[in-house]
């Protein structure tokens, strides 16, 4: 017999299975990536493609592929590097749209992506939309309060949420993205104003903030739920650091990773699929800063 299925209720879609941190600046400005298996476990240092650079962002698109993108290498960048399913890097896309720096990435939609917000030597929140073939747009003028350091996460299976950063000080608004990719006007925020935070979806349809400096090094998270509501402080496990970032991973699982606590970390904290923060484990690959990450697969 085939099961019954309540009307009106659905479980929360599976996502990725893996996911991938890349660049960054530890020792060096790097390009080097490390994946992350569907159990969690972060594999050695993959020897880098395209141009080494940090401050860039990540996110998913298609489904099942991921892109990274901007940064600083020298100078600011704009070039994007397509990661396939199989979680392999591709050489650098000519940059379309306004180079930046400390900007922040989520996909949106169920099969595409957006960058958003950034440094362009003065802050700003334009956005940029990526097609589910991995094509990146021209700018979307800004909206909501200009500011990088700002993290972005997707909830609601196919919608996005950019949150914190730094306006000038530490900041703890948010903006919502609808499933077309739409930015909305700020959200007064919840929790403690931060920047430098890490993200990732969780549970199919939820996500998780955490990690951060707001005036000190933090390790307090806030959930997002599947309405795309932030709930206030949790107390804060692993170690205390900021330039965090996460990716989804196991379908419904999260993981934090890397960042700058009183020296270059390679950490990394994983996230249940109930959005509950498990203690540090310990590095694997080059401990760095600045990177960026997204899932795959």
């Amino acid at each position: 017999m085939f099961p019954i299925i309540p009307a009106n209720s659905a479980a929360a879609s599976s996502g990725n299975q893996e996911g991938i941190f890349g660049y960054g600046y530890g020792v060096a400005i790097s390009a080097i990536t490390n994946l992350v298996s569907n159990t969690g476990v972060v594999a050695a240092d993959t020897a880098g493609v395209g141009t080494p650079r940090y401050e860039l962002a990540g996110c998913e698109y298609g489904g099942d592929k991921g892109i990274f993108g901007f940064g600083i290498s020298g100078s600011v960048r704009g070039m994007t590097n397509l990661v396939s399913n199989a979680g392999v890097v591709a050489s650098d896309v000519a940059a379309v749209g306004t180079a930046r720096n400390g900007l922040a990435a989520t996909e949106y939609g169920e099969d595409k992506g957006i960058f958003g917000f950034g440094d362009t030597g003065s802050y700003t929140a334009v956005t940029n939309l990526v097609s589910n073939a991995g094509v990146v747009a021209s700018d979307v003028a800004g909206v909501g309060t200009a500011r990088k350091y700002s993290a972005a996460c997707g909830y609601g299976e196919d919608k996005g949420i950019f949150g914190f950063g730094w306006t000038g000080s530490a900041a703890s608004m948010t903006n919502l993205v609808s499933n077309a990719g739409v930015v909305a006007s700020d959200v007064a925020g919840v929790g403690t104003a931060r920047y430098a935070v890490g993200a990732c979806e969780y549970d199919g349809d939820k996500g998780i903030f955490g990690y951060g400096n707001s005036g000190s090094l933090t390790a307090v998270t806030n959930l997002v739920s599947n309405a795309g509501v932030v709930a206030s402080d949790v107390a804060g496990v692993g170690t205390v650091r900021s330039y965090v970032q996460g990716c989804e991973y196991g379908g419904d699982k999260g993981i934090f990773g890397y960042g700058q606590s009183l020296s270059t970390t390679f950490l990394t904290n994983l996230v249940s699929n109930a959005g509950v923060v498990a203690s540090d484990v310990a590095g694997v690959g080059t401990a760095r800063t600045y990177y960026a990450a997204c899932s795959f697969n």
